[in-house]
């Protein structure tokens, strides 16, 4: 298990993190969102050891994270890892052999034969998304404890996707691996995590199972023959009103059933329920308190 507990980090005068608390549990896969430049890729810095924070503490499996010990159990994927223009696969997964013995070659072959990738070809010749596989292929054969992955499915074509979603299934399910991740891709998060935390105004605003805090909410377009008066949706749990003369689509926080019976009472002559995703909750979410306004 990780846990971060009252975290705090600046850099100058400018603070990035502000008691910052979670806990990744064993064998999990846990997105973690926010807008751009909420903090995401430095909390995964402190958390990997990266950079030292200034106050509060992490731990893995009850050992500071700056101890060695503890950070052989992790593997940390930066957004665009650094490799020079000679650097091969190959010359890669000898590299992080030297901080991970456990490094399976077998598995590590399997992976970029699974991204239709050579090993001993040189990385300056990839594309971001081969150079992104190439990558996962390393931390995954690794076989960590922990994998901490920024971006990860950035440049990824929906194939690629695809087969990196199963692999990290894999290794959760049988290696007992736990994922902490950190995406814009949010319905790609939906898929595969169990649990998402929001960073956001510079601490931890949001965060639980994923399926749950979907469920709690239900969307609905409706049509009238008339358009509805500005109050008519006055005492709803809404999360979002939004109405183009006679037609509305809202979003509710409640039991499906309850709330549509509670809609039907306003005498629609259309009323549907449509599907409710987590990007369409992030974007609700961080509208309420203040951005995107």
């Amino acid at each position: 298990m990780i846990e971060v507990k009252n975290l705090n980090h600046s850099f100058g005068k400018h603070q990035v993190l502000e008691n910052i608390n979670l806990t990744l549990p064993e064998h999990t896969v846990m997105g973690l969102v926010g807008i751009n430049g909420a903090g995401k890729s430095t909390l995964l810095r402190l958390i990997s050891g990266v950079y030292a924070p200034q106050s509060g503490e992490i731990l893995i499996d009850g050992i500071k994270n700056t101890d060695e010990n503890a950070r052989k159990s992790l593997f940390f994927l930066p957004d665009d890892p650094y490799y020079t223009i000679y650097t091969t696969g190959n010359k890669m997964f000898e590299l992080y052999k030297v901080f991970f013995p456990a490094m399976d070659k077998k598995l590590f072959l399997h992976y970029l034969d699974t991204f239709k990738l050579k090993a001993s070809k040189p990385i300056r010749n990839f594309s971001k998304g081969m150079r992104r596989q190439l990558y996962i292929a390393l931390a995954l054969s690794a076989k960590p404890k922990y994998i901490l992955l920024d971006e990860a499915f950035d440049g990824l074509d929906p194939l690629s996707r695809l087969a990196f979603k199963h692999a990290i299934n894999v290794a959760v399910e049988e290696g007992g691996a736990s994922v902490l991740i950190s995406s814009h891709a949010l319905r790609e998060l939906e898929d595969f995590c169990d649990s998402y935390v929001l960073i956001d105004n510079k601490t931890v605003a949001s965060s639980g199972d994923l399926a749950e805090k979907v469920n709690r909410y239900c969307k609905f377009q409706l049509a009238f023959k008339e358009p509805p008066a500005e109050d008519a949706f006055k005492g709803l749990p809404a999360l979002s009103v939004e109405q183009t003369g006679r037609f509305v689509r809202i979003v509710l926080e409640g039991d499906a059933e309850e709330m549509k019976e509670a809609l039907q009472g306003l005498d629609p002559a259309v009323l549907e329920e449509m599907p409710m995703d987590f990007e369409e909750l992030f974007i609700h979410e961080v509208k309420e308190r203040g951005y995107m306004r």
